[in-house]
């Protein structure tokens, strides 16, 4: 599943074509993808300026004056903007038409979804969706740091990369990065998270930020589907550390990585730098 650097390269990659665009048309091949298409996407965006794009976590919105859409990219969800005359593959469910300004002709927005993990919904003026409303703090902030996560593990039995990965704590941090970030802090994954001290604690979060920073600008790992909205691939998947080398040896100790499942998650460490 893509995880948050590759959501915000999407969000990238696409927001300079729409931002100030008007949204000549949408064109919703199914009435749904993982959840039913609102009514508000095909009766209230046509005729709609593209105020902002957003990432909230994992999810993307398209802000208009009259609300917004909120997308989902699932396990193999693609955004991608299109000439007009693009073919429609099999797996094309979504297309928002853009109007063709001064300087830049028509376009489309295609929305991808070949197992359909994905959404597309609807977020009212002034409110917030549910999807989002109990969601922790976003990692690259300053509301992030070492002391929020020593302060919410206090008492948590759960294994530490479980309660990183927890949305309710921070968003974002998923099965890759949250083994990415334990390895660099020198975190055993399978602690208890309240047995982490608060000075590790701030030194993970300082790796979360540091690895998330990197790898949005290598542009993500690219597992299996996931594209840029470019075509290109991302380059973050050369440089792990340990999320699937299983066997292999460790690149500071020389140790044999070792996996375990935790969470019904594949978890990656090593025995030797990880306590």
């Amino acid at each position: 599943m893509p995880e948050l650097p590759e959501v915000e390269t999407t969000r990238r990659g696409i927001a300079p074509h729409l931002i100030g665009r008007r949204i000549a048309s949408v064109v919703l091949r199914r009435p749904d993808l993982r959840w039913p298409i609102p009514p508000e996407i095909r009766e209230l965006l046509p005729g709609q300026r593209i105020e902002d794009v957003e990432r909230r976590a994992k999810y993307l919105l398209l802000h208009t004056e009259v609300g917004s859409a909120l997308l989902h990219l699932g396990m193999t969800g693609v955004l991608r903007v299109l000439p007009p005359d693009a073919p429609v593959g099999k797996h094309d469910h979504v297309d928002l038409a853009l109007e063709a300004t001064q300087t830049a002709g028509a376009r489309v927005l295609r929305f991808t979804d070949a197992r359909r993990f994905g959404c597309l919904l609807w977020q009212a003026p002034g409110t917030t969706h549910e999807l989002l409303e109990n969601l922790g703090p976003e990692p690259l902030t300053d509301a992030f740091d070492g002391d929020l996560l020593w302060h919410l593990s206090r008492k948590r039995t759960a294994a530490v990369k479980l309660f990183l990965m927890d949305n309710a704590v921070v968003v974002g941090v998923g099965n890759i990065y949250a083994s990415e970030a334990l390895f660099a802090a020198g975190i055993d994954p399978r602690r208890a998270a309240g047995s982490v001290s608060r000075a590790r604690y701030a030194r993970l979060a300082g790796e979360v930020k540091r690895i998330l920073a990197w790898a949005i600008e290598r542009g993500g790992t690219t597992l299996r589907d996931f594209i840029n909205p470019d075509g290109m691939p991302g380059y973050f998947v050369r440089e792990l550390q340990v999320y699937g080398r299983e066997g292999e040896p460790c690149r500071v100790c020389g140790t044999a990585i070792r996996q375990v499942v935790l969470g019904q998650r594949s978890t990656f460490w090593c025995p030797s730098c990880q306590k």
